[in-house]
């Protein structure tokens, strides 16, 4: 049974890594639809504001601390989380999972040079992985339908959705009410990461809780202020949470 800590209008499942695949696993073998989750600041702090968004992370089966400052929140919150689970590297395990056990796997999002360097990596990497199909990002919402024709056609089992939130999630809310028992997972600039358009942080930097720090170093101009506002918001909330609870 999942140990699910509530925090910040949201939840999270104190989930490791390992547990995590395990779960996943389990719900492609008994072919069970997932959305599979990961929150972080800017994410919990995105959901307490539109209520659309709170109400399908807090419906979805798995919900992963993508963040070291949810770890942090749990701590500081006295609900101690057992380790940051991140996007990329659940994205990384779960391929090795499917090259392991046969699944199918289908990569939407990203610009269309992005996605297809990310095939070639991935191959290189994976060489047994069946990829079951591809796509790039741009699309309308009025071409939602045929997303969802061509993922049931390619018999995907782990749709990895390469799109910034919260379009993403309202895409996958959309896919998953037509019927397709996928595991949806948002992996949000991983595509880019992957294919090397944007470095990551080194394993140092990943440590001590800083690769956002790294991220607003590559683009100072686009993500200053979201990273530094919300982070400020972020921290805010979580001794606000902390005074009401120990009122």
């Amino acid at each position: 049974m999942m140990e699910r800590i509530g925090m910040l209008d949201t939840y999270v499942d104190n989930l490791t890594m390992g547990e995590t695949v395990l779960v996943v696993d389990q719900f492609i073998q008994e072919r069970k639809p997932l959305h599979l989750m990961g929150v972080n600041a800017d994410k919990i702090n995105m959901l307490r504001k539109e209520p659309h968004l709170r109400k399908i992370v807090n419906s979805c089966d798995v919900i992963n601390a993508d963040g070291a400052s949810v770890v942090w929140a749990s701590k500081v919150l006295g609900k101690p989380l057992k380790e940051r689970v991140a996007g990329i590297d659940l994205m990384y395990c779960l391929m090795e999972l499917a090259e392991k056990k046969g699944y199918q796997v289908y990569f939407l999002g990203a610009r269309q040079e992005v996605v297809t360097e990310t095939i070639g990596i991935v191959k290189g990497l994976y060489p047994e992985l069946l990829i079951a199909g591809y796509q790039n990002g741009y699309f309308k919402r009025e071409e939602w339908p045929k997303i969802a024709q061509r993922i049931r056609e390619s018999q995907a089992q782990i749709v990895f959705v390469g799109i910034t939130s919260p379009l993403k999630e309202y895409l996958v809310e959309y896919l998953q009410n037509q019927n397709l028992d996928c595991v949806f997972m948002g992996v949000g600039g991983s595509f880019d990461v992957v294919s090397g358009h944007i470095p990551r942080a080194p394993k140092w930097v990943q440590k001590i809780g800083m690769e956002w720090l790294f991220r607003v170093l590559q683009e100072p101009g686009r993500l200053w202020k979201r990273y530094f506002f919300g982070n400020i918001e972020f921290i805010l909330s979580v001794y606000q949470e902390k005074f009401r609870k120990s009122k």
